[in-house]
């Protein structure tokens, strides 16, 4: 309930009476119960979770913390919304204005005629940025999947293997592991594909002297992994381990600013100036990294443009990158819990280029 009423705060400080969540990570967030449909609803005093007949089984034996409620033909969301709203004084009502469809919000405000909605996605977006204990800890166990799972890769990855099998190797490896399902679809590129940042996986095979870049991660009670790893199949050129060495440098640039109270921006620049130092910054185009939890894409960023601060708790990514277009390609990325003081890396999985 902590969640809660950290929400509940940041409600009165707005002048809000109620948060209504529709987002399907954002319910599982204030009640820890995943489901594909329905509604939760934060008051001043009480939490309201609505499902239909394929959760309720399930939600009222998960789910103590707030009160759940079986919507039916007989009694419609509008009408428990309304019974909810009646009953908790709610005039001013925020919700997930990045969520929600212009159509969809104007179905929820004619369920509530007379409540005034108001944008208060942000609310919820900062909360979630700061990772609590509970949260840590699985995806602390999220990465250990990742890392098990890539340690077990260097024993196939062979000269013959395309890329869609790598990638097939990746996502059942994950599930025999205990992952509930991959957290994207992986990206497994090979020699000229290397290049690409976000190339699909194909029959292309990987061949003697090829780079093999692997970027995947998996879902561990609802939260995600990801990390990236370049290895070589046979001796690489100079000018593929001199590449490798200015993003490992890079990377690590970044990972040593990465800490509690600095701008996104700052980690970014950080990672990113190596990189421009050696005559590459035209081959690098994304950003350092990204946040992530529930979502794999979550906010703030450590992007060029990121002007927030980086906030105690969150988990963000730490992978740049150098691609030679029709050439080869090099990304490697950490994940990243940030603290006052620096930031612990969860992911550990050796960096040190890996000839195979």
């Amino acid at each position: 309930m902590d969640r809660i009423n950290k929400l509940r705060a940041l409600l009165r400080a707005e002048g809000l009476d109620a948060m209504l969540l529709i987002d399907e990570k954002d319910r599982r967030w204030a009640t820890g119960f995943a489901s594909s449909d329905g509604a939760v609803l934060v008051t001043e005093r009480e939490l309201f979770l609505f499902v239909d007949s394929r959760y309720i089984e399930a939600a009222r034996e998960a789910v103590r913390s707030a009160t759940v409620g079986l919507t039916s033909p007989k009694m419609p969301l509008r009408e428990w919304l309304k019974q909810a709203a009646r009953d908790c004084s709610v005039k001013r009502l925020g919700f997930e204005e990045d969520r929600l469809t212009w159509a969809e919000t104007m179905r929820f405000r004619k369920m509530l005629e007379g409540v005034e909605f108001v944008g208060a996605a942000s609310l919820v977006r900062r909360l979630r940025a700061e990772k609590d204990a509970a949260e840590l800890e699985t995806m602390r166990r999220a990465q250990a999947v990742t890392d098990a799972v890539f340690s077990e890769l260097l024993g196939i990855i062979r000269p013959g293997l395309t890329e869609r099998e790598l990638a097939a190797e990746i996502s059942y490896r994950q599930l025999l592991r205990g992952a509930e399902g991959n957290s994207f679809d992986p990206i497994v590129v090979t020699g000229r594909k290397s290049s690409m940042p976000h190339g699909v996986p194909g029959d292309v095979r990987i061949e003697k002297g090829d780079f093999v870049t692997m970027d995947f991660g998996c879902v561990v009670d609802g939260y995600c992994s990801d990390m990236t790893r370049t290895v070589a199949v046979g001796e690489p050129t100079e000018e593929m381990r001199r590449v490798y060495g200015i993003v490992l440098q890079s990377q690590a640039a970044g990972i040593a600013a990465a800490r509690a109270g600095v701008a996104g921006k700052a980690v970014d620049s950080a990672g990113r100036a190596v990189i421009e130092a050696a005559g590459c910054g035209e081959y690098f185009g994304h950003s350092f990294g990204h946040s992530l939890g529930l979502d794999i894409h979550e906010s703030p960023s450590a992007s060029p443009s990121e002007e927030r601060i980086l906030p105690a708790g969150a988990v963000i990514s730490a992978e740049p990158g150098i691609y030679l277009p029709g050439r080869f390609g090099v990304r490697i990325e950490d994940v990243l819990y940030l603290g006052e003081n620096g930031c612990e890396d969860l992911t550990k999985s050796p960096k040190n280029l890996i000839v195979l």
